[in-house]
């Protein structure tokens, strides 16, 4: 698989999950007890994001 996909798709990834997670939080915050119920899914996606913006990085230093 060309170097050039996986970046395009890791940096698609990144925005879908940017977009999900600008969604998310404040719904999560919003609602009665909706962080006590809900930590786990919000802190794996900053988690993902954080991982996302590492690899993106990477790949943007090989495929530059």
């Amino acid at each position: 698989m060309d170097i050039i996909l996986v970046f395009q798709f890791s940096l698609l990834a990144l925005i879908a999950i940017s977009f999900l997670m600008i969604i998310a939080v404040p719904v999560v915050f919003a609602t009665p007890d909706g962080w006590n119920s809900n930590k786990q899914y919000v802190l794996t996606g900053a988690a993902a994001w954080a991982g996302l913006v590492f690899v993106v990085g990477a790949l943007n230093s090989v495929v530059v």
